[in-house]
């Protein structure tokens, strides 16, 4: 029998398999950080895409060993609250060209999983800040990732000042845009994964569906280049979504849900025929691909 040790290896090179992961770094990362120390107690609740529009499963036991597949595990089953897929969050994090001594904004902490992996990619010479908007898993996942002295976590939902510079940005829950403070703590050539989404009606302000977006500082203060990266469904931001967006967004996901977005407009500007979504926080345009990294 496979101990859990080998498992989380196997389920990291699986990860890296699925994801196309480009950086040994997060493999190791993935088959180091113990996922089982970054949820409740097992028997664990689970779903992945077999059971969408049917109950989640339970894992037969509280064996490690369940937690190292490729599905979200709950965080808060009443709350619809997981911790998120493992493929998807490892591309997002390997997309963000995370290495040794990176500086990395994590928004959407919970209780500390991707947090920490994001921590051991980066190392003692990187510093990590996750913040999280529930006090209980802000103050649980502190205390989980007390053996990772470079990795902070706050209570709150990042929309004050931040007062330093990240290299990348990683927002693990749906947004209508992003935040002036995280472009502004962006750090040239730095990049931000974004899920922006609109509401699920089944599931009302809980989840949300869209895309995750790439966001990357260049040269330009007026804009930012922008790649879709995948689709997403994902639990929805408190306290900095703009319910006033949720319509359009769901309209431009409707009318155009393949769009190549390839701009993020800061300049006050029109409405134009570019214009994918066009709001008061900027415009996400499209255009000729931004050329890749």
């Amino acid at each position: 029998m496979m101990d859990v040790e080998t498992r989380r290896r196997f389920y990291a090179e699986e990860i890296a398999a699925l994801a196309g992961l480009r950086s040994p770094r997060l493999v190791d990362a993935l088959a180091a950080v113990p996922r089982e120390r970054f949820l409740p107690p097992g028997p664990w609740t689970v779903r992945s895409e077999a059971d969408m529009g049917a109950a989640p499963r339970q894992t037969p036991n509280a064996d490690p060993a369940h937690v190292y597949h490729n599905y979200v595990v709950a965080i808060d089953a009443s709350r619809h609250l997981f911790n998120g897929q493992p493929s998807l969050l490892a591309l997002a994090i390997d997309r963000l060209n995370v290495g040794q001594g990176s500086r990395v904004l994590h928004v959407g902490t919970g209780l500390g999983y991707y947090t920490a992996v994001l921590g051991h990619a980066v190392g003692t010479t990187g510093r990590v800040l996750g913040v999280e908007v529930d006090e209980a898993l802000a103050r649980q996942a502190r205390a989980n990732l007390a053996s990772m002295p470079w990795v902070e976590v706050r209570h709150g939902n990042a929309s004050g000042a931040l007062g330093e510079a990240f290299d990348a940005v990683l927002v693990n829950a749906g947004v209508t845009h992003p935040l002036p403070e995280w472009l502004a703590a962006l750090a040239a050539g730095g990049s931000m994964m974004l899920p922006l989404t609109a509401p699920m009606p089944p599931m009302g302000a809980t989840l949300g569906k869209g895309l995750m977006l790439q966001l990357t500082r260049t040269g330009d203060p007026e804009q930012l280049d922008v790649k879709v990266v995948s689709f997403v469904a994902i639990y929805s931001a408190q306290g900095i979504r703009d319910a006033a967006l949720d319509e359009p967004i769901g309209r431009a996901l409707a009318a155009s849900p393949y769009a190549r977005l390839a701009r993020f407009r800061l300049d006050p500007h029109a409405p134009g025929e570019t214009c994918w979504l066009h709001t008061p926080h900027g415009c996400f345009t499209t255009g000729p691909a931004p050329s890749a990294t």
